[in-house]
């Protein structure tokens, strides 16, 4: 059966909280997810609205992604690694390829991997300062 790729906003909310619901149970990502976040309703309509903006350019987000993985970094004593940003990464591509396949996915996937290794640095950056 060929997948769909990732055209509406319900494809976005379906990767999101389909990858997230792996997040939460990971034994790794998990603790820093499920401490953090109180709302996950609330922040997986935060999530999709970011995703949808940097996949299909017309919704507009106006969060700071940066300045939070920055606190939660603190809050976990400066503790994630790129270890950390892989597994992410990792359970991602495997969201979209189990649900998705075309350009937009591809798009999701190459978005992704330059978000991860820049907040990675950007955290490791912030510590020095």
């Amino acid at each position: 059966m060929k997948k769909m790729d990732i055209k509406t906003r319900e494809d976005v909310f379906l990767l999101v909280s389909t990858f997230y619901e792996k997040v939460r149970k990971d034994e790794i990502l998990g603790l820093f997810f499920n401490e953090t976040i109180k709302d996950w309703d609330a922040h997986l309509e935060l999530l999709t609205m970011f995703w949808e903006s940097s996949l299909f350019l017309k919704t507009k987000y106006y969060g700071n992604p940066l300045e939070a993985h920055i606190k939660v970094d603190t809050v976990h004593n400066n503790s994630i690694t790129e270890k950390h940003f892989g597994l992410w990464l990792n359970l991602w591509l495997q969201t979209i390829d189990e649900l998705f396949e075309g350009d937009f996915a591809e798009n999701a996937k190459r978005r992704a991997r330059k978000m991860s290794t820049f907040l990675f640095l950007k955290i490791f950056e912030a510590r020095n300062t």
